[in-house]
């Protein structure tokens, strides 16, 4: 499996978060990037939110006003299926970074202002469940913890490395 960083996305804590060209992953995430509720939101087992652009896209064609930053991921993938998504999984961003993801993420109730109905459209009892068949894994995104820090630049390839556990 390979896709590509199509957004780099930061903000002082709030949605949309914003695109930048590069960055670096510190254990934490994104050097820079903030977040509104720490007690939520960041920690080491939730460094990077990533999300595919394609589920964006979904979103979109179903009349939600979304367009990459907009759910607060920290990397805006392209050519990833997000239904094979998997916690354990390892994958490398560009030629330094190698991250790990923990766990499918609830939405939280910020990005309601997207429109009524987007939390139970990306997410639902069966994602909540860990259940992969649902039609919406994936698409409220993915938590990562980093394993590798390093930079990373938009257009770089994202690669399957392993299933870690």
């Amino acid at each position: 499996m390979q896709g590509s960083v199509l957004e780099i996305n930061v903000s002082k804590g709030s949605v949309p978060k914003l695109p930048i060209a590069e960055a670096h992953i510190t254990p934490l995430g994104i050097e820079g990037d903030l977040h509104a509720h720490p007690d939520i939101h960041g920690g080491p087992r939730q460094a990077l939110l990533l999300i595919a652009a394609e589920g964006i896209e979904e979103l979109t064609r179903a009349g939600f006003a979304v367009c990459p930053g907009a759910l607060g991921e920290n990397i805006t993938t392209q050519g990833l299926d997000r239904r094979a998504w998997r916690p354990g999984q390892r994958w490398s961003i560009g030629p330094e970074v190698i991250v790990e993801f923990t766990k499918i993420r609830g939405p939280c109730k910020t990005i309601r202002v997207y429109g009524p109905g987007i939390q139970t459209a990306i997410y639902d009892a069966a994602v909540k469940a860990g259940d992969p068949s649902s039609p919406r894994w994936g698409l409220s995104g993915v938590y990562a913890r980093i394993v590798r820090t390093g930079a990373i630049r938009r257009g770089d390839t994202i690669t399957f490395l392993d299933q870690a556990v």
